[in-house]
């Protein structure tokens, strides 16, 4: 660690458990494998475990912090002269799409994220995916086993549609509580995420199926007939070949599309 960034103690507001452990940090930057001129943007820099080794490799380097402290420190720091250009602001609410234009080129973006917020984080980048052409992100393990999810297994779930319908989900590694500074509670992996230039499922409405799925999974243990009676009749699921009887997770990421594209072309109110 820096001696500009030493002596910063892990905010519990936001999240903050920085990564420490060099083996893991060589093997995420190889991941991501940052080459000269791409536009590289890193959410939470936090101690600049990730930001250090990645800003060398691209030569410059786009970040994201809220925190203002960190963001001071970033800023400040010599050994980043010329090579930071530092966004004070929340990651939920930055325009991805907007520093895309700016730039002239889709984003690559990563970050080790706080798990108080990666969930809405991903949801708020779904949304701006015409902007993005790859990300990886250090998230909780369970999460990463929720969004590669298979049909019929326990993981499968909102996150696992919404994320497979645009993206292509490849787990990277998997990290150790030991890994970071303080150590969390939980098992960490990180996660590559390319979103397709065509999904396989092409969606009418991303807001239509985001719904779909969360009456669907509301209540996982109910069937579709009584899940998804607000929006659809037992009939009108089987006249797109969906099994009402079954329970959501049983399902496959194309179903979930098909009901919410028949919702959006009929007009149903949701």
């Amino acid at each position: 660690m820096s001696k500009a960034l030493d002596g910063h103690r892990a905010r519990k507001r936001f999240g903050q458990n920085f990564l420490q452990d060099e083996m893991v940090i060589d093997a995420i930057v190889e991941a991501i494998a940052p080459k000269p001129g791409e536009p590289i943007v890193e959410i939470g820099p936090g101690l600049a475990a990730l930001t250090r080794p990645v800003a060398e490799r691209a030569g410059h380097l786009h970040v994201v912090e809220l925190d203002r402290d960190l963001a001071s420190r970033l800023e400040t720091a010599t050994e980043f002269s010329g090579k930071l250009t530092v966004h004070r602001a929340d990651a939920l609410k930055f325009d991805f799409g907007n520093l895309s234009r700016e730039l002239g080129k889709e984003l690559r973006v990563f970050g080790n994220l706080p798990y108080n917020i990666s969930t809405p984080l991903i949801f708020h980048l779904l949304s701006q995916l015409d902007t993005i052409s790859d990300m990886h992100f250090m998230l909780q393990k369970e999460v990463v086993a929720r969004m590669a999810a298979a049909p019929g297994s326990k993981a499968f779930g909102r996150l696992t549609v919404m994320i497979q319908q645009a993206c292509k989900v490849i787990p990277v590694i998997e990290v150790p509580p030991e890994a970071f500074d303080p150590a969390p509670k939980v098992d960490s992996a990180v996660v590559r995420l390319e979103p397709y230039s065509e999904s396989p499922w092409p969606v009418l409405d991303r807001a239509t199926l985001n719904h779909v799925c969360h009456m669907a999974f509301h209540q996982r243990r109910k069937t579709m007939r009584n899940n998804m009676k607000k929006l659809m009749s037992a009939e009108e699921l089987e006249s797109i070949n969906i099994d009402p009887t079954v329970r959501p997770e049983t399902l496959a990421v194309e179903d979930f599309v098909r009901m919410a594209n028949w919702i959006t072309e009929n007009d149903r109110t949701i």
